[in-house]
């Protein structure tokens, strides 16, 4: 079973739509065609979305040549980050518009505008944007089985019932992923507790930036995306009532609303 594909458009030159860039969580066996499947269609309505896979997941599992396996939050943020800069200047997409989600995507989001602030115009992120240290334990890696792929997917909604059939798939989809060689490596990297000699200077960060987060997630609680704005020069805090950590899961049309007012203000 393959996961869904999120198109990739690259405009050229100016266009009626923003160019987004979707950055995906940092789950067991998430890629971007997954992590993006209940929102893609209506983002890409109203934005050019490029939804890559991120280094050490789905088509980007195989870190390329001369890149060695990055360790601890720090290093994989900065990685990520590195290889947006590299797809922008690929397909000349001078700046672009950021939706990075939680441990992954946030935090490779807030390492770009920092590295390259002026090539990122506005951004969301989501869920913490994984500045909550690191978690307790590694989820599921330590019970490699469907069931463990199902309860760590149910942690991100707020109520499990009303996403039974999305669960569902996901588990079947995501825990192929997170079963082939090297997945668990990457994976176990990612969140290794080494020390960052240069952690990411959030006081450079200059553009506009939303920090949504549910109000009932249980991944990361709400004072975390509290802190995080209080570091960043031009930054707000949407809490998303009655949404886990999955806001774009659980509220669906809501969080379309705010990531398309906020992006096109």
């Amino acid at each position: 079973m393959r996961p869904p594909e999120v198109p990739e458009q690259f405009p050229t030159g100016a266009g009626p739509k923003t160019t987004l860039m979707q950055l995906h969580g940092g789950g067991p066996g998430v890629d971007a065609g997954t992590n993006w499947l209940s929102v893609s269609d209506r983002l890409a309505e109203t934005f050019a979305c490029v939804a890559p896979d991120l280094l050490g997941f789905g088509s980007a599992l195989s870190l390329p040549n001369g890149i060695a396996l990055p360790h601890g939050p720090v290093a994989w943020a900065r990685a990520r980050a590195q290889q947006i800069v590299d797809l922008m200047d690929e397909h000349d997409l001078e700046q672009v518009a950021v939706l990075g989600n939680s441990a992954a995507g946030g935090a490779a989001a807030l390492a770009l505008m920092a590295t390259v602030p002026g090539r990122v115009s506005r951004a969301v992120v989501m869920g913490g944007a994984g500045t909550g240290g690191l978690p307790a334990t590694v989820p599921f890696y330590d019970d490699r089985s469907r069931d463990s792929m199902l309860a760590t997917l149910a942690n991100l909604v707020a109520d499990p019932k009303a996403h039974e059939e999305l669960l569902d798939r996901l588990a079947d989809l995501r825990l192929e992923q997170a079963l082939r060689p090297g997945a668990e490596e990457a994976f176990r990297a990612m969140f290794e507790p080494v020390d960052a000699p240069e952690p990411i200077d959030l006081s450079v960060v200059t553009c506009p930036v939303l920090a949504l987060h549910g109000e009932l997630d249980r991944v990361s609680p709400v004072a975390v995306s509290e802190r995080l704005v209080e570091r960043l020069p031009n930054a707000r805090l949407e809490v998303v009532a009655g949404a886990g950590h999955w806001i774009h899961v659980d509220r669906p049309d809501e969080f379309c609303l705010l990531v398309e007012e906020f992006l096109h203000a």
